[in-house]
């Protein structure tokens, strides 16, 4: 669940001690997952979460939305002693960013014993991060997608992307695409380079025939095949607030990637969508549907 909360003052410029007035507070579903699960759904795709739940009011909100989503729910072992993963998202009036605390929860407790393996049968698993005990059931399913030639799009955060390319390596040698922002991509190679430096030592990090991004906020995003560095700037719109913009991203280039196996279609597709999310609070609440896809796609 996300909880946003908007206060007056800037964000540094808080004190230990200070209480400070929230001034407007949303609450919505969210987690990287849920926002690509439903994003994926909306897009036409036939969609399924996998992940682990508490047993808290939190799971059944979630669970409803999926029913109405079209999302499917893979049956897990609930976690009967941490609750649903939470993140409280603190925005400022007066600046655009934001700041992100973020509980993992149940969602760390996921076990391989915990589902059906057998339910791993997709012609793409999209993988976020996954953290704790999660994580080692993430380079398993990794190795089930090259044992079952299941294509790979992996999103690590910037607390995954930190432990290096070591740490991370049984996952990335199965990624067919690799999508992070440029500070992730500077902490997974360990030096501070530019966007088109980045590239090329990423691609040799995943699979032959797959495909890096790497997005920059406001700016171009970057995607690298092995031949040719193609660029896409973002629309101008109003910003509310940026969270789920990766998410939303992440959806709209992996559906147009599916769609037409072209990565300019894809990342047209995919700053788009979180054009449409970053205009309004909540991950998904404005994540583009099927119809309105197929126009930008022609």
């Amino acid at each position: 669940m996300d909880y946003f909360a908007t206060v007056h003052e800037k964000l540094k410029s808080g004190s230990y001690g200070q209480k400070v007035l929230v001034k407007d507070l949303e609450v919505f579903t969210g987690g990287g997952g849920s926002n690509a699960a439903v994003g994926l759904a909306r897009l036409g795709l036939k969609s399924a979460y996998l992940g682990k739940f508490g047993k808290d009011g939190a799971r059944e909100t979630i669970l409803s939305e999926f029913k109405k989503e079209r999302v499917e729910a893979i049956p897990v072992k609930f976690s009967s002693d941490a609750p649903t993963a939470i993140s409280f998202v603190l925005k400022s009036e007066q600046e655009r960013d934001r700041i992100i605390y973020a509980y993992k929860g149940a969602a760390d407790e996921l076990r391989f014993k915990d589902f059906d393996a057998r339910r791993l049968n997709a012609d793409w698993i999209y993988m976020g991060t996954l953290m704790g005990e999660a994580f080692k059931t993430a380079e398993k399913i990794s190795g089930q997608c090259r044992r079952k030639k299941i294509k790979l799009l992996f999103n690590p955060s910037t607390y995954l992307a930190g432990k290096g390319k070591k740490f991370l390596k049984k996952i990335l040698e199965n990624t067919t695409i690799l999508i992070l922002n440029k500070e992730e991509g500077q902490l997974l190679c360990g030096r501070k380079e530019e966007i088109s430096l980045l590239l090329p030592e990423l691609k040799r990090l995943i699979i032959e025939e797959g495909v890096v991004v790497i997005t920059n906020g406001p700016l171009a995003v970057a995607a690298y095949d092995g031949k040719k560095i193609y660029w896409q700037k973002p629309p101008q719109v109003k910003v509310l607030h940026t969270a789920g913009a990766g998410d939303a991203f992440n959806a709209g280039f992996l559906a147009g990637y599916i769609y037409t196996e072209r990565i300019d279609k894809a990342l047209k597709l995919g700053v788009i969508n979180a054009g449409e999310v970053i205009q309004h609070y909540g991950a998904k609440n404005n994540l583009m549907h099927l119809g309105k896809a197929k126009r930008h796609l022609k």
